[in-house]
């Protein structure tokens, strides 16, 4: 079953076509790579599907529904999850507070003045159980923005699935890590999307091929080819457009 799908999607900019019939097809539990040179389309594809923009023209579908145009907020509260190339955590905020953000929004709890979070025990406990299995209890109470690079993006994916989404969406989710950040974030990501429904965007081929079940290549805007590693590993297409001579 296809939890995620696209249907002869465009979107263009000021006239510039920057995505061409693309037909997207994610099914549900697996982990889908969506590779491409710079300049592709994958970032604007990605947020077309979450809402960010409305296509120019085509249909997206989730879990079985039109969500064409949907605004991101509505797509959240539908079971879909997102982290950005470039970080998007609360800095001035604590470690512990950007996670039990996630964690109340997906109890359904709304913050007010007159709400004392602090005594909520549950949610206090799942967002301390969080920081455990994510190995950032230590800076609990450190401003996000006190966190080195690699820990920072590694809470960022962490704020896209506290919300439990049924699909979670990963833009570039290991950029400018280091080798051993690198290596972190892929068990990460592999041990918190088990038995859930993961799209990432991603240039390092090593991550792509060891977290991916498939893998679509998008070039100048438009599906290349589509399947699993060793298919498109194997690909001479894809080897001339994007791979090339790349260990892969």
């Amino acid at each position: 079953m296809n939890i995620l799908e696209t249907k002869a999607l465009y979107h263009n900019f000021s006239g510039l076509e920057v995505l061409f019939n693309v037909n997207l097809q994610v099914k549900e539990g697996e982990r889908h790579a969506i590779i491409g040179p710079n300049g592709a389309g994958k970032t604007t594809l990605f947020n077309v599907i979450t809402g960010t923009y409305m296509p120019s023209r085509g249909e997206v579908f989730f879990k079985g529904k039109d969500v064409t145009g949907f605004k991101p907020h509505r797509m959240i509260r539908r079971g879909m999850g997102r982290s950005f190339q470039i970080t998007s955590t609360f800095d001035r905020l604590t470690t512990f507070q950007n996670i039990r953000m996630g964690v109340m929004s997906r109890k359904g709890i709304r913050f007010n003045l007159f709400h004392k979070v602090d005594k909520l025990e549950d949610v206090t406990r799942e967002t301390d159980d969080v920081l455990r299995r994510i190995n950032l209890h230590g800076e609990r109470d450190l401003p996000a923005g006190a966190l080195s690079y690699g820990k920072h993006r590694s809470l960022e994916i962490s704020m896209a699935l506290a919300t439990d989404p049924d699909l979670v969406m990963l833009d570039e989710p290991t950029a400018g890590m280091s080798k051993d950040e690198t290596h972190y974030a892929v068990e990460l990501i592999r041990r918190l999307t088990k038995e859930k429904t993961a799209v990432i965007i991603e240039h390092d081929m090593d991550v792509v091929f060891s977290l991916a079940d498939r893998i679509t290549v998008l070039h100048l805007g438009t599906i290349l080819a589509s399947g699993p590693p060793a298919e498109i590993r194997e690909n001479q297409t894809v080897k001339d457009a994007y791979l090339g001579e790349m260990e892969v």
